[in-house]
């Protein structure tokens, strides 16, 4: 902790499967306090068993604003609470760490963003991808590939128990291609750093369990200005086949760049949330024939078993929204990242819903 600096008073809002994550940070990094759990439910009674059990607990997350009065708010509760939760703690001369997506509106996301920049607080989204140095480095790769790329990514997760109640909850307010594909949009986005023009999707009910307007399986494409095309899909519940459920590559006129986790690809491991974030390594392939129109290059192989876990990357992002507050970090083009990404994804539910192609201002 930097010396003669108290340490920033962090209320945690949400206390599932990433709320505990960024508690657990929280908890491990000596520059934040955290001044009390929220949960409508009893997680936040196991997360604090797991944390030593000092924390002060809120079944209401304005009680707990008005009890604790934080420095930082930490939101990761249902998408449909992120907007009203985070204008308010900005509003109460809070910092904002808020789980993706930003709100379940692009209407929504931009309203949080206004309200940071007006009370000049600092709102940083869990994009938790921008954190990963295998990611960048995948992303890096990508840029030695030229263009047009194309871009290849899915999601499929094959759930049970505990995670298919929490995809059933999701699906409340949003598809997973809204919820999980802002990630892959964002990625998408900083590999051809070109604007993207159009959408496609298509998405299918494969279940009575879930609203009647939602899906639980989606693809989109993309379309970018520089000619490059992307594609990803995501499904959610019991049903979901995990045969290929962790595709992540990229090509382009010089070659590919795919990541094989091996492991965290595996059978079985489609629904972990530890799972999704490995990448294990990195195949770079190059494009160049010989004279004799054979492959004039080995494949490459980029060994990232070094890589942070979970908790280690948590750990990153939470530093990363440290030093946002005390460096007075610009946030100006993450704010407009998350907000771009989430009109992107918001177009493929359009697409969904309409079964046309949906243009991109």
């Amino acid at each position: 902790m930097t010396q003669n600096t108290k340490p920033v008073r962090i209320l945690v809002v949400g206390c599932g499967n990433m709320g505990s994550s960024h508690a657990l940070a929280y908890h491990q990094l000596t520059d934040f306090e955290i001044v009390g759990l929220v949960s409508g439910g009893k997680s936040k009674q196991v997360l604090n068993e797991k944390l030593g059990g000092s924390y002060a607990l809120f079944d209401d997350y304005f009680e707990a604003m008005e009890a604790t009065k934080p420095d930082a708010v930490s939101i990761s509760t249902y998408p449909d609470t992120h907007e009203p939760y985070a204008v308010h703690a900005i509003e109460q001369g809070c910092h904002v760490f808020v789980e993706k997506p930003l709100a379940d509106t692009v209407e929504g996301a931009q309203r949080v963003v206004d309200a940071a920049t007006a009370h000049g607080k600092k709102l940083v989204v869990g994009y938790i991808l921008r954190h990963h140095p295998s990611w960048e480095r995948f992303i890096a790769e990508s840029h030695k590939l030229g263009k047009p790329l194309v871009m290849r990514m899915n999601l499929n997760q094959q759930s049970e128990g505990s995670m298919w109640t929490l995809h059933r909850n999701l699906m409340k307010s949003l598809s997973p291609i809204v919820d999980c594909g802002v990630h892959y949009i964002d990625v998408m986005c900083q590999m051809t750093r070109s604007k993207p023009t159009q959408v496609y999707a298509i998405g299918a009910r494969l279940t009575e369990e879930i609203p009647a307007g939602n899906y639980n399986y989606g693809n989109l494409q993309i379309r970018f200005e520089d000619g490059s095309v992307g594609w990803y899909e995501a499904g959610w519940g019991p049903m979901v086949s995990e045969t290929a459920f962790f595709i992540k590559d990229v090509f382009g006129p010089q070659g590919s760049v795919s990541i094989v986790a091996k492991d965290a690809g595996g059978s079985g491991k489609s629904d972990s949330i530890e799972a999704h974030t490995k990448t294990e390594s990195l195949l770079v392939h190059s494009g160049d024939l010989n004279s004799e129109e054979k492959f004039a290059k080995d494949d490459q192989w980029i060994d990232l078993t070094d890589e942070p876990d979970h908790n280690g990357l948590c750990k990153r992002e939470q530093e990363y929204f440290l030093r946002a507050i005390r460096e007075d970090i610009d946030l100006s083009d993450h704010m407009t990242d998350a907000v771009n990404s989430l009109r992107i994804a918001f177009a493929c539910d359009e697409s969904v819903r309409t079964g046309q192609v949906v243009k991109l201002g």
